[in-house]
Formats: structure tokens, C-alpha cells, sequence
């Protein structure tokens, strides 16, 4: 409803004794330290000073988050007692006036569009749902939306409506004065996340890599010149289902092996801390970057791997992932615990100029880690595996034998190696022969590392004594 709305009275509210409302363009917080989480969670320590009378009175705090969980929060302060605490979140609105305006009576103001001229009338507001209706002397009337002159005029704010998120605690204390006190609670609706961007020099087996900490505010308030501390890790939060901002993406990196290096960052517990280097305002409905991890010429590789499920037959070829791999060790490698993000890998074309390759999202990694990011799937790197022949061997028909071949192409002008995985071998499965060896990457799989001419093909065969 295109309303403009005009207030041309304060509140009719008893005097709040001790800390003011301030105007709307102030900020009521203090000195404020946001510990975020990764987890849409975060930490709020706002230190205000309160001028305080001896004994009862009830103090107002705006500027909390929006979407405060009023059963955390805490205020101390010295030799004060805390009576009662509520949370006020029904803000000041257009709407939210009108649908307290029910029952009372209001201005109506209509201009002329020709001449100009105003019109008033009180009116009686009936009912606010989807649209107004209005009793002006003996007619009811819907208040229209069709484009005219038109606004409202309210006789004061009702009570109740807030101009921002406030909360209000009832305390005592034992003798008047200025006093600080801190106010701490938890709030969803802010989040962080890494991102990292890497350039890739394939010829020289080296890649860069920038790390950027990303910010994302929707608490409903802005946290204005705050001492922040990011949390790598999802702290556990009881009942409450704290989601991450990021969907699991369809492709992520396969640690090859978990680091054991201690990275020389402070902790909290089980989780390393990233603190920015500054105090930041933080915007409502804003997303931030900052930048923490930057390193240069760190090796890395191009790798090709593909991954039969069980013994299965694919009806034509299929790409093999196209794999990049580094290690994030303190030597040859980044030299940092990475917190859980999405890399985004690039590299330069004939001409020189940075190309998106492909991305891939990473968990929490230690440092020390050997990751495989599969950005893509490899355009000339072709596999098909097919079931030869599958044979009972046992009368009763528990043991079968399965002979499998792949067939391995490479359109590509240079020679490349495929890690060739066959999954499934679980339970009592055996290799009963294979034209060149395999390695046991685990209990499940076996792994073939399988050299590919340029602008050729290879092969692999073998066969498995399975219980189905």
C-alpha cells in the first residue's frame, strides 16, 4: 500500500528513566567485540555506560541484534541486580502503525491532483488485514491503492513500536551514577565464510593463492566499529539448527591426507581464532571481505582421476575429473590451517589472461593436509568400464567372478596418468588377476595408476572374486 505516512506526535509513554532513545541516525551501542561463528551464529559483547538512579529503574538498550536469543543474554555491571528483562522486536513500520491504529482514529489527508488543494477528515480505522477499512462519519470506506495524493496522519506512536530492535531490563542498584555495564548475548543471522581464489601456472607446477574472509550480516542491526574474532569450526548448539549460508555443493575436495602441523594461529578450545587485524563496521544486509591468507608460488599439480562404483558398465565414455592438487604444509606448501570455504581456481590462457577453471568446497584442514580439489571434468581424458564376463563359481551361488575391462582414452597432445578407482570391493572380495598391479587405497577401493600416451589409449583389466 503506497501510504505515506506522516507522525506528528512523540510517544505518549511515561519517561524512561536513565539512557535516552537516541535519533535515529546515532547508534546506542558502545564499545562492541562480535565473536562470529560458522555456523549462522554469533557472540555480541556490547559495553555501554548507564547512568543509573539508586534503586529501581528500568533501562532501555537499542541496537541489539534484531534476532537476539533473549534467553542468552547477560548485563553485569558492579553492585547491580537484574528484576526483569524483555525483548521488544515490533518495529516502527507503515504497516505495523496501521495494524495498531485499529480502533483508534487517525487523519486522512486527500490533494486535489488538479489544484493542489488538501482535504481532511478523521477516520476510524476497523480493519488492517490485506487492505484498510475505514469509518468516516456514517460511511465505511476501503482506503484505495490506486495512485492517488494521499497520506495518514497518526495522533501518536502506539505503544509497543519500536524504531529499532530494543531490549529493556528492569535492575536496581544501590546508589545513583555512571556505571559500565556489559551487555552479552547470542544472535543468529550473521555467518562467515572463506573464499580463495587460486591461480594456477600448470607449466610451472606452481599456483597463488589469496584467501578472503567473507562477512555476511542479516541480524537485522549494524554493529558499528566492532573488535571482530571469526571461529573456525561449528560450535554445538544444543536443539537449535544452526544452518550455514552455504548449500553442500555437488563437488569437494578429497583429503588425501589430514595434516598433523599446528598452525601458528590462538585458539578457543578445539578451534582456531581469526581475528581482523582492525575494528569494522559490520552493515546490516551487508556482505564483507577480508583479506587473511596470500601466498605465492606454492606447488601444485594437475591430476585425472575416475571412480567406478561396484563393478559397473557405463553405456558409452565418461570424463575423468580433473583434479588439482597441493598440500597446505609449512613447507611446499601454504603453510596455514584452512577454514571450510570454496576455492575457485583459474589460469591463463595463450593470451595471458586469467580463466575460470573450475571450484570446489573444502571442510576445516589442518595444516599439513594433501588436498585434491576436482574442479571439472576433463575434456579429452576419456573411461569405460565394462563388465567382460560375470560367472557363478560356487554351487550355491554366493561366490561370483566378474572379469572387467577399462578403456582408457586421451585426445590431448600430451601424455597424462588417470588414478583409475574401482569401488566396492568391501566384505571378502579378492583380485584374482589384473594386467598390471593395484594399490589398496583402502579396504574398499583399489586404485590403478595408469600412464595414457598423448593422442592415445590404455587399457586395464581384471577380475573379482565377490560374494554377490
Amino acid at each position: 500500500m503506497r501510504l505515506l505516512v506522516a507522525i506528528l506526535a512523540a510517544v505518549a509513554a511515561a519517561p524512561v528513566t536513565g539512557q535516552t532513545i537516541p535519533p535515529p541516525q546515532a547508534s546506542a551501542q558502545g564499545t562492541v567485540a562480535v565473536t562470529i561463528y560458522n555456523n549462522d551464529l554469533a557472540l555480541v559483547q556490547d559495553r555501554r555506560e548507564l547512568n543509573l538512579p539508586a534503586g529501581r529503574s528500568r533501562q532501555e538498550f537499542p541496537d541489539v541484534s534484531a534476532r537476539i536469543r533473549a534467553e542468552t543474554v547477560t548485563l553485569t555491571g558492579s553492585d547491580i541486580g537484574i528484576v526483569e528483562q524483555n525483548f521488544d522486536y515490533d518495529l516502527l513500520s507503515p504497516s505495523a502503525l496501521m495494524q495498531k491504529a485499529v480502533g483508534e482514529t487517525i487523519t486522512l489527508v486527500r490533494v486535489n491532483p488538479a489544484t493542489g488543494a488538501e482535504t481532511r477528515e478523521r477516520a476510524r480505522v476497523l480493519a488492517a488485514n490485506g487492505g484498510v477499512v475505514l469509518q468516516i462519519g456514517e460511511r465505511i470506506e476501503v482506503l484505495r491503492d490506486d495512485g492517488l495524493p494521499v497520506r495518514v496522519i497518526f495522533d501518536k506512536v502506539p505503544e509497543g513500536l519500536r524504531p529499532r530492535p530494543t531490549l529493556s531490563v528492569t535492575l536496581t542498584a544501590p546508589r545513583a551514577g555512571r556505571q559500565p555495564v556489559t551487555l552479552t548475548y547470542l544472535t543468529p543471522g550473521l555467518a562467515w565464510d572463506a573464499d580463495y581464489v587460486a591461480l594456477f601456472d600448470e607449466a610451472a607446477g606452481r599456483m597463488d593463492v589469496q584467501g578472503w574472509i567473507t562477512l555476511n550480516n542479516q541480524s537485522g542491526t549494524a554493529y558499528r566499529n566492532a573488535d571482530v574474532v571469526l571461529v573456525a569450526g561449528a560450535v554445538g548448539g544444543a536443539d537449535q539448527p544452526y544452518g550455514g549460508r552455504y548449500p553442500t555443493p555437488p563437488r569437494s575436495a578429497d583429503v588425501m591426507a589430514a595434516g598433523t602441523e599446528s598452525a601458528n594461529r590462538a585458539r578457543v578450545g578445539d578451534f582456531y581464532l581469526y581475528p581482523l587485524p582492525q575494528r569494522t563496521t559490520i552493515a546490516q544486509a551487508q556482505q564483507k571481505q577480508v583479506s587473511f591468507l596470500d601466498v605465492s608460488g606454492t606447488p601444485a599439480a594437475r591430476a585425472y582421476e575416475y571412480r567406478n562404483q561396484w563393478l559397473g558398465t557405463t553405456d558409452q565414455p565418461v570424463s575423468a575429473n580433473s583434479v588439482l592438487r597441493f598440500s597446505t604444509g609449512s613447507r611446499q606448501g601454504l603453510g596455514d590451517a584452512l577454514p571450510a570455504g570454496t576455492v575457485r581456481v583459474y589460469q591463463r590462457d595463450t593470451r595471458g589472461t586469467p580463466q575460470f577453471v573450475g571450484e570446489s568446497r573444502i571442510g576445516h584442514t589442518p595444516m599439513g593436509s594433501d588436498l585434491g580439489l576436482t574442479t571439472g571434468q576433463a575434456f579429452d581424458i576419456k573411461v569405460q568400464p565394462t563388465v567382460v564376463e560375470r560367472t557363478r563359481v560356487s554351487s550355491d551361488g554366493s561366490r561370483w567372478r566378474t572379469a572387467m575391462r577399462y578403456r582408457l582414452t586421451n585426445a590431448s597432445p600430451r601424455a597424462v596418468t588417470v588414478d583409475l578407482l574401482q569401488d566396492g570391493l568391501w566384505g571378502d572380495t579378492r583380485i584374482v588377476s589384473e594386467s598390471q598391479n593395484s594399490e589398496r587405497r583402502n579396504a574398499n577401493s583399489a586404485l590403478w595408476k595408469v600412464a595414457v600416451p598423448a593422442n592415445g589409449e590404455a587399457n586395464v583389466t581384471a577380475t573379482f572374486d565377490t560374494r554377490f
